[in-house]
């Protein structure tokens, strides 16, 4: 690292330099593609190539993003030895988990799919009291989707898996740019408390979930459905506490008679019981949506308010459920469109506080109840996704394939919330299909690694591998390719997971 930190160059210089009329479009986020097609032009990049910005960090692995994926790559790539630096723009890991109240952590719906990383981590989420097992006697859940990652927990254990591994978390850093040569990112520039600065690496990984750091440095993506253009909706979370859970469970069970969590009320029953609290989830569902339409028609709630409601109590947390909603309806805001996302969250807290208010009047339980807690991270379920060595269709998932440079497994259905575009069978039970290693690679950067929601994929096929475990999974495969690439004089690009011995991989496909 170098010594002096001073930054050399004038916000006008820097506007000279970027060429541009007006700050706004310095990060890239005006979209001009036309709505019906899928690809999506590059980032407006800015040549940094000879700005006369410090450098912060020299390091093996620079990761950017610190969600799911990066931080399970991170944390991988400095295990195997690497010199590691992770950027994250908030003040805590953990992404949506942590900053966008996104759990309980949805399964891969096939055993086996746990690769070392998320062992490691259900582990140390026990030890500090975080109970994961829900107790539910299935033969589904699986994948980190036996319980639910807390956010208080989580966030405290990710500083001390990388404070052990040796991982340099840089916070409150924003990706504003990168320079390439030669096919390779020789360094990506980030904005920090202190001003601009250069961060040079062997090897990039993209962890941030809008394939940001691969379209500065030139990478093809895609965006939206091939069909319709749009994004999957987004929402925007949020806990309320003060609720009495019983009372809520018993109104959703006896008196609108509804059977969405009857898998579960036997094991909340004895919950109750014995004075425990009970994991239990409502949601708009068949027979209790008349509940939530009967308060549009009382001019309570709007039909965007009850597109999609679904609520979960939270362990450690007996008077709390986090809502899953509300979701802001697609045909009206694009996750890709910094103006469109930007009013997006607005629009989702007059939502949020359309559905309190209607919950307290007239939900059992909620009498007392209040907005504890907001999401500091809008929910995005789909942004960009690269054009990888090998691009993931929805076939990979239909015929459950398997490939020899498989990266992990998961069976988790094809989950796209919006109008019904399309009904994709759910697998048989025991199977499965498998993420390669090459879609996480591009073929115009040699030292790029692509991991999480935006890996090589279409539209359906990344409504799918999206979840929480299995991005988990992804980082933790590119963070050892990014370290054995390194000692061994392979680009990322070049290197073949299948030939990294198998006591070395986080996963071998079984064929």
């Amino acid at each position: 690292m170098e010594k002096a930190f001073a930054i050399p160059i004038s916000r006008r210089d820097f506007m000279k330099l970027a060429g541009l009329t007006a700050a706004g479009t310095l990060l890239g986020v005006q979209d001009n593609v036309p709505k019906a097609e899928a690809s999506a032009a590059p980032a407006h990049r800015v040549d940094f190539e000879k700005a006369a910005i410090p450098t912060l960090f020299n390091v093996d692995v620079c990761v950017v993003g610190g969600g799911a994926a990066g931080t399970a790559a991170a944390i991988s790539a400095a295990r195997k030895g690497a010199k590691t630096v992770l950027v994250e723009r908030g003040i805590s890991l953990g992404g949506l988990a942590t900053q966008g109240c996104v759990f309980p952590c949805m399964p891969t719906f096939i055993a086996g799919s746990d690769t070392p990383y998320i062992t490691d981590l259900n582990k140390r989420m026990e030890k500090q009291g975080a109970p994961l097992d829900l107790g539910i006697e299935t033969n589904t859940y699986y994948g980190g989707g036996k319980g639910q990652y807390v956010p208080e927990y989580l966030t405290l254990i990710y500083d001390e898996m990388c404070g052990e591994a040796g991982v340099e978390i840089l916070y409150n850093a924003s990706l504003v740019g990168t320079v390439t040569k030669d096919g390779k990112i020789t360094a990506c520039v980030v904005q920090t408390a202190e001003g601009l600065a250069k961060i040079k690496a062997k090897v990039f990984i993209d962890g941030t979930g809008d394939a940001l750091l691969a379209r500065f440095a030139g990478v093809p993506t895609e965006k939206g459905s091939e069909k319709t253009g749009r994004n999957q909706p987004m929402s925007l979370r949020f806990e309320m506490g003060g609720i009495d859970v019983g009372k809520v469970y018993h109104f959703f069970k006896n008196d609108l008679n509804d059977d969405y969590g009857k898998d579960i009320f036997g094991l909340v029953d004895d919950a109750l019981k014995e004075n425990r609290p009970p994991f239990f989830e409502f949601a708009k569902w068949k027979k209790s949506e008349n509940f939530f339409k009967e308060g549009v028609a009382k001019g309570e709630l709007t039909e965007d308010d009850i597109l999609y409601i679904q609520a979960f109590t939270i362990p450690g947390k007996p008077t709390v459920m986090s809502m899953n909603c509300p979701e802001m309806p697609p045909m009206s805001f694009s996750s890709t469109d910094a103006v469109s996302a930007s009013k997006a969250v607005s629009f989702g807290r007059r939502m949020m506080r359309h559905l309190a208010s209607f919950f307290i009047q007239n939900l059992p339980g909620f009498e007392k109840a209040y907005i504890s807690r907001e999401a500091s991270m809008i929910g995005v379920r789909e942004s960009w996704r690269i054009r990888g060595k090998y691009y993931m269709d929805v076939e990979d998932y239909l015929h459950a394939r398997h490939f020899t440079d498989a990266v992990c497994r998961t069976a988790y259905p094809v989950d796209i919330h919006d109008v019904k575009l399309d009904l994709f069978k759910k697998l048989e039970k025991g199977q499965y299909y498998e993420i390669p290693y090459r879609a996480l690679v591009t073929n115009e950067i040699a030292n790029l690694l692509v991991v999480g929601r935006c890996a090589s994929g279409s539209f359906a096929a990344q409504a799918s591998f999206r979840i929480q475990p299995t991005c988990m999974s992804m980082g933790e495969a590119a963070g050892i390719a990014a370290a054995w690439g390194i000692s061994h004089g392979i680009e990322a690009n070049a290197l073949r997971w299948e030939d990294i011995p198998a006591e070395e991989r986080s996963y071998m496909s079984e064929g």
